[in-house]
């Protein structure tokens, strides 16, 4: 997804992303089946699922499918599409647009495991050759 796509793309609430995180885990699911994923973590009505479900159907973060009977809900981005939207609305929001001030951070404050830091490494080596040959 390009960045004038992200502009057409609402970002996800907090609640709306617990509900996207179930359906990128399990696929394609029902509210009740969403609704008990995120019972496991913390009580939610049914109908507060259901309402958000049917906002997020509304603001086409969701598509539905009714099969037997059963309302069957997707997302419409996928997940990397998806995290692209929250980081991006972050790091305008947080960071003033800074990648790097956002990276400094994410590295200063946590224990990035050699592994990590290793992968973080590979990243930046490919994005340096990708800009040389740009």
């Amino acid at each position: 997804m390009n960045k004038d796509q992200n502009n057409f793309q609402l970002v996800p609430t907090d609640a709306e992303l617990e509900i996207l995180k179930v359906l990128f885990i399990h696929g394609p699911q029902t509210v009740r089946f969403v609704n008990d994923e995120i019972n496991k973590n913390r009580e939610v009505g049914y109908t507060t699922t259901l309402k958000f479900m049917q906002l997020m159907l509304d603001k086409k973060l969701l598509t539905r499918d009714i099969i037997d009977r059963s309302h069957i809900y997707r997302p419409v981005i996928t997940e990397h599409q998806t995290q692209n939207l929250v980081l991006s609305e972050m790091l305008d929001r947080a960071f003033r647009g800074s990648a790097s001030t956002l990276v400094m951070n994410l590295l200063g404050n946590q224990n990035t495991s050699v592994e990590e830091l290793h992968k973080i490494k590979e990243l930046i080596a490919e994005l340096e050759n990708k800009n040389k040959s740009i």
